[in-house]
Formats: structure tokens, C-alpha cells, sequence
């Protein structure tokens, strides 16, 4: 958008401008959803600062204070931006001079300016991320603190042209070339109520030739991402429970934000690993399932590469491909986080980006449409033909990111839009893209999945796309996508854009089956003890299989599920952290069927249960499984590399069971069981491999 329409479309929403110049935005407002919505954000900015406003005292500046705001130089044209500010009164001015100024960062350029607000002349000056300040004002600025008498205060390299305050002269009296240095400055009664409610313990005073500017740091101050805390699997006994029951995960989101902190040389936290994700980021060779059943179940076992003894089973589920020709027209609404936490190029440019890669998708048998939210909800595209390529890129290009998060209200307008133009024979979805920094509407979690979980019973799920960092809410974003009958990736990249979005299309969008649930019941006169490994926030009670009402994962086209658990079998040591049992010896219990126990050579058996899409009954499926402690080196490639992938997970979250296992060792026999690897996942793997090596303890 052009500077002059930022400055045409903020007057009218203050109700400025003449007839003429209101009458032509009214009729571009008639056929630019964006600019109705940019609209509407002005009006609601407004709103809100009248609001802030009314209840704040003014700063009563003293004679010599406004003697040196009017004394203040100007600074050369070009680089600031000037309006008449007599055309403005109160909090209109303010916002249209942060509008004009920061563009789509409204509500955060607001903020910052409000904070550090002042008496002006007739002619007011901003300069882009940087707000001029009388030498009182910055005195008081500099005095605030979160303690009661005295705050630390950096000073890197950047200039404002007023003269500094004998305090800062003191303090910062550094040598030129150091960009920082640190003051304490006494705390005195002088400091605006404003000011205090809203400087932030990382503002900044920066220096340059004895110039002084005064500044809010755009970054987190420090690192707010949380995910969920993860308790890992122990083993258990057989004797005393031999059914283990949980729901499937087809979610990728765990894996790509590991790749993003080994690529930067940290190790990720350990609640952020997230095994079973990990394993089923990567394609696998599974056969597809025959007839009109919607996957196949496959089993495979091999003596255990981190502990010999114990064997490792894989219980693989590989869903039917779609065929696009015939696949079912798409209802989809992005539902785009546009506050001003998405700023960053990983954030809404890259959300831009992905939703181009997917409109290019579709065809003109779908509907798209695209509702943000910020300080408020909006619809910027009502239901447009996936055809239409011209109109979606447009209301996707006018983006821009600004503003506090309404979350909830985002999420109740973009089902409210899925269910007005709901396909009762097709693929209704919402799109949520955002890093999960609710902190308007409905921010609290159990509250956001009742609401999204009911509206899974409408048959409209959800997809969740994360972006970003320092402030990535994993925790919530995996929640939501649990309850919504939907999936979760994280996108750090153009690259995982294109592979969640192009090569992954019909997993992504198209459900196949929904509440699918495994359940194995293990035998116990071959297996004394067992842990699934990964998988521990999707674990479910054993009554919970046969309960249709029990939500479970979505299975979708083309999907692939793995699972892997570590077997202690008969003979064998205890299962670690498990006594020996003294009183029930295994092979003296009753058989559970005619035959005795001991004559069944079976391990376990696989039990799943699944709904259609549509469905409200499951069916099921069992598959039993003999298995067998063959070399690791034979098995398939696809187990080998699995095995790794769940190995390198279970290092990365310090389970004590594999502190024996070097990344070298994982590196060697994931390394000899890439294969084809068309795409370069398995190579990526193995260099991040490399990465946790050099940097772990």
C-alpha cells in the first residue's frame, strides 16, 4: 500500500477530509476488502486510546521544559515524516501519526508512543521506531524503573539531537567506541503516570556525538515460548497391565522447531521434544492398504540398538492416497495472525508466502476465505473461488502485521465463516496461521479447545501452522489442533512451507479418518514388560478404545503414522525401574483362552479402531504380530532410520535409559539406512545429528 493511502484511508476513519476526498475512499472501500479492514483497524486503534486516554492524567510540562521542545531543531527532510498536526486533536492525532509512520504496526507503534508522549509545537516530527523526547521527559524516562529507587539503562549507538542531562553526560562519559554502557539513575517523584505504567525494563537511550534518542526494543526482552511439560514412558509389567492404549499423532511441528535450534547451534528444551513427532516428520516406503479400507497396518521387530537385550517393535499406519481428480471440493478459511508480534520475516511474510504456495492448490471447485485478527477480527475475503488466484493474492499482499492479539474473537468469526458457506460433501477447514500469542478474547486454553472441539462436531476441522520464535506458544498451538479433529506443523522456512503445503497438500487438508485410536495388548507369556516410547500426552485410559464419544487424532490422505516400543521379553532382565515380580511368576498364571499361553507364539496384538470422516461409529481392525530379536543391522531401512530418528529424540530429552548412546553412533546407522531420500530429509537429519553432537554436554 502507497504512504498516500495510508494517509487517505487514516483521515476518513477519523472523519477527516474533504467531501470529495471521502466520497473517492468510500468507493475504492466498496471493492478493496483490505482497505475496509485497514479501516477498521484505525477505528478501532482510535477506540481503544480514547479509551487508555480518558483515565490517564496529562504531563504538565514546566516553563523550561517547553522552552527547550521549542528550541528543538529540525531535522533535514527526507527522513522524517511531518503532517499538520493542528489538524488533528487528542488521541486522533496520535493515531494518525503512528499510522502514517509505522503502517501496519498500529497497535504497537501506539503503544510505544503513548508511552513517551509530549507537548508538541504546531509541527510535529516522528521518526520511524524512534520517538524525540524534551531532556526533562528523558530524565523521568530514565528514572523508571520496576524497582522502587533505581534501574540499569544501556545506551547503544544512535543519535537524537537534543543535548543530554548531566546525569547521562556522568554515567555515560564512555570512550566512543563502546556501544554500551550502563548507568543507575536515582528514581524521583517526577516521573508521568504514563510513562511509568509503560516503559518497558529493555528501553534503550542511544548515543551518538552526543546526541541522545529514546526507544522501546522490538524484541522480547526475554524468551517466552512454553510448551507442555512431557514426563516420559516407563516401563511397566505385563502381568499387571498388558493393554496400552493411545491416539494416533500425525502432527510434524515437534521436529521442524528442533531443526530451527540445532541450526542455530542450541539445543532445543527438552519439553519441546516431542519423539513420535520427530519419527513422523519423514515419509516411509509402507505399502498402502488394499480395498476400501482407509490404511494399512504394518509390524516389524529387531533387537534394540540402545539396549541388546530388549527388542524394538514398530507398529506402522500407512492411510490411502487421494486421488486429486476425484478428491472433495475444499471450504477453507486462513484464519491469519496479523498483531504485532508477527512482524518478523519467519512471522506474516512468511505466512504470505505459505498461503500463495496453497492457493495454487486449488481450483474453482473450492472456497477460500481469510479472516485476521489483531486488536479486533475482520473478514478481509469473503468466499472466493480457488480459481481466482488474482483476488487472493491481492487481499493476502495488503497483510500487515500490528496490534494486540484477539485470538479468540479470530477463532469465532473464522468458524462462524466456515459454517456459512459449509460443504456438506466436502473438505471444510479452518487455517489457523500465527505463533500462538493470544492475549485478547479468549486466552485461556481449556476454554479455546471447548470452543474449537465443539465446532469439530460440525464436521469443520482445523489445521494449525506456527511461525516464529521468542514468543511461540508450542503448548497452546498443540492443543488447539487436538481438539479441532486437525493437525499441527510448525513452518520455519520457505522450504517446510512448500513441503507441508505442496508435497503434503492432501495429508495436510484431507482427513481420511478421524478418533483413531491404537490399542496393543501384549502377551504376557513372551513379553514381560513394555514402554511406548514417545507419545505421552496423546495416552488414553484402556476403557477409552471402545468409548465412540473419546476423542482421538485424524488420520490424513496418504498419511503415515509410526510408533515404536521397547519390549523386555520373557527371560530377559526386568524392565528398568521395575522389580521382578516374586509371587506371579508369568508361567504359572492361567491361560487366558483354551489354549495355554506358553503354546502362542504371538507378542502382541494390534487393535485399532477409526471413524470415517463423516461417521459416528468406529469400526476396527486387529492385526496380531509374532515377533522376533533378529539383528538391527537387518532390519528394513525404514525401521533403521525410524529407530534413530526415536533414539536421537530420546537424547535430546536426557532419558536416562539411552545416556549410553553417542550421536555417533546414531549418526552411523541412521547414515546407512537413508536410501532414496528424494528430498533430502534424511541427509538434513543426520547433519542436525551433527549439529547436537558438537553442542551437547
Amino acid at each position: 500500500m502507497k504512504p498516500i493511502d495510508d494517509i487517505q484511508l487514516t483521515a476518513y476513519a477519523l472523519g477527516e477530509g474533504s467531501p470529495a476526498e471521502r466520497a473517492a475512499v468510500e468507493a475504492r472501500l466498496r471493492t478493496d476488502p483490505a482497505a475496509q479492514a485497514a479501516v477498521d483497524d484505525v477505528r478501532a486503534l482510535a477506540a481503544r486510546l480514547e479509551t487508555e486516554l480518558k483515565n490517564e492524567p496529562g504531563i504538565d510540562l514546566t516553563d523550561d521544559q517547553r522552552r527547550r521542545i521549542l528550541q528543538t531543531p529540525v531535522r533535514p527532510a527526507g527522513r522524517l515524516a511531518r503532517f499538520p498536526w493542528r489538524r488533528f486533536t487528542g488521541f486522533a492525532a496520535v493515531a494518525a501519526a503512528v499510522t502514517l509512520v509505522f503502517g501496519g504496526v498500529l497497535w504497537r507503534a501506539a503503544e510505544h508512543l503513548l508511552h513517551n508522549q509530549f507537548a508538541r509545537s504546531q509541527e510535529a516530527s516522528i521518526e520511524c521506531k524512534v520517538v524525540e523526547v524534551a531532556e526533562q521527559q528523558l530524565d523521568e524516562l530514565l528514572s523508571a524503573s520496576e524497582t522502587p529507587d533505581r534501574m540499569d539503562f544501556k545506551c547503544p549507538d544512535m543519535d537524537l539531537d537534543l543535548e543530554p542531562t548531566p546525569e547521562v553526560q556522568n554515567f555515560c562519559a564512555a570512550p566512543a567506541e563502546e556501544s554500551v554502557v550502563e548507568l543507575n539513575v536515582d528514581v524521583s517523584d517526577r516521573i508521568s503516570p504514563i510513562v511509568m505504567k509503560g516503559l518497558a525494563p529493555s528501553a534503550m537511550a542511544n548515543r551518538s556525538g552526543g546526541g541522545w534518542a529514546l526507544y522501546s526494543c522490538s524484541l522480547p526482552a526475554e524468551n517466552t515460548e512454553s510448551y507442555a511439560p512431557i514426563e516420559g514412558n516407563r516401563f511397566k509389567q505385563v502381568a499387571d497391565e498388558p493393554l496400552s492404549t493411545f491416539s494416533i499423532d500425525v502432527d510434524t511441528a515437534s521436529y521442524a522447531n528442533i531443526r530451527r535450534f540445532l541450526r542455530s547451534g542450541l539445543l532445543p528444551p527438552p519439553d519441546a521434544v516431542r519423539v513420535e513427532e520427530m519419527v513422523n516428520y519423514f515419509p516411509y516406503d509402507y505399502a498402502p492398504p488394499k480395498g476400501q479400507t482407509p490404511f494399512a497396518v504394518h509390524v516389524e521387530s529387531a533387537a534394540c540398538p540402545w539396549a541388546p537385550a530388549h527388542a524394538l517393535v514398530k507398529i506402522a499406519l500407512k492411510g490411502k492416497e487421494l486421488d486429486l481428480e476425484s478428491r472433495p471440493p475444499c471450504n477453507l478459511v486462513f484464519l491469519i495472525d496479523v498483531s504485532g508480534s508477527m512482524t518478523d520475516e519467519n512471522k506474516l511474510p512468511l505466512v504470505k508466502k505459505s498461503i500463495s504456495l496453497l492457493a495454487r492448490q486449488l481450483d474453482e471447485r473450492d472456497r477460500v476465505s481469510i479472516v485476521v485478527y489483531a486488536g479486533a477480527a475482520g473478514l478481509v475475503l469473503p468466499a472466493t473461488p480457488g480459481s481466482d488466484l488474482a483476488t487472493i493474492d491481492a487481499a493476502v499482499d495488503h497483510l500487515q502485521a500490528g496490534g494486540s492479539t484477539a485470538g479468540g474473537a479470530g477463532i469465532r468469526l473464522a468458524y462462524d465463516e466456515a459454517r456459512k458457506n459449509l460443504l456438506p460433501d466436502g473438505n471444510n477447514r479452518v487455517v489457523l496461521c500465527t505463533d500462538g500469542d493470544f492475549n485478547v478474547g479468549i486466552v485461556d486454553s481449556e476454554e479455546l479447545a471447548g470452543f474449537i472441539a465443539e465446532r469439530a462436531k460440525q464436521v469443520i476441522f482445523l489445521t494449525v501452522l506456527g511461525f516464529g520464535m521468542g514468543n511461540y506458544k508450542d503448548d497452546r498451538l498443540e492443543t488447539l489442533a487436538d481438539k479441532g479433529n486437525g493437525n499441527y506443523a510448525y513452518v520455519d522456512s520457505f522450504s517446510e512451507a512448500r513441503k507441508t503445503l505442496v508435497e503434503q497438500a492432501a495429508g495436510t487438508l484431507f482427513a481420511i479418518a478421524k478418533d483413531v485410536k491404537l490399542q496393543i495388548e501384549f502377551n504376557p507369556a513372551q513379553v514381560a514388560g513394555y514402554r511406548l516410547v514417545g507419545y505421552e500426552n496423546r495416552l488414553l485410559a484402556k476403557e477409552d478404545f471402545n468409548d465412540d464419544r473419546k476423542d482421538a487424532g485424524e488420520l490424513g490422505a496418504g498419511h503415515v503414522v509410526t510408533a515404536f516400543y521397547e519390549i523386555v521379553p520373557i527371560g530377559a532382565e526386568s524392565a528398568p525401574g521395575v522389580d521382578p515380580l516374586k509371587y506371579q511368576p508369568v508361567a504359572d498364571r492361567p491361560a487366558p483362552a483354551k489354549k495355554p499361553a506358553n503354546d502362542n507364539p504371538e507378542w502382541l496384538t494390534v487393535k485399532l479402531r477409526y471413524k470415517l470422516p463423516k461417521a459416528d461409529k468406529s469400526a476396527k481392525i486387529e492385526v496380531p504380530f509374532v515377533g522376533g530379536t533378529g539383528p538391527f543391522v537387518n532390519a528394513s531401512a525404514d525401521f533403521r532410520f525410524a529407530a534413530g530418528v526415536a533414539a536421537a529424540g530420546l537424547m535430546l530429552r536426557g532419558d536416562p535409559t539411552v545416556m549410553d548412546l553417542s550421536y555417533r553412533e546414531v549418526i552411523e546407522w541412521t547414515s546407512a539406512a537413508v536410501g532414496a531420500d528424494t528430498n533430502g530429509y534424511r541427509r538434513e537429519f543426520i547433519d542436525l545429528l551433527k549439529n547436537a553432537a558438537a553442542v551437547a554436554p
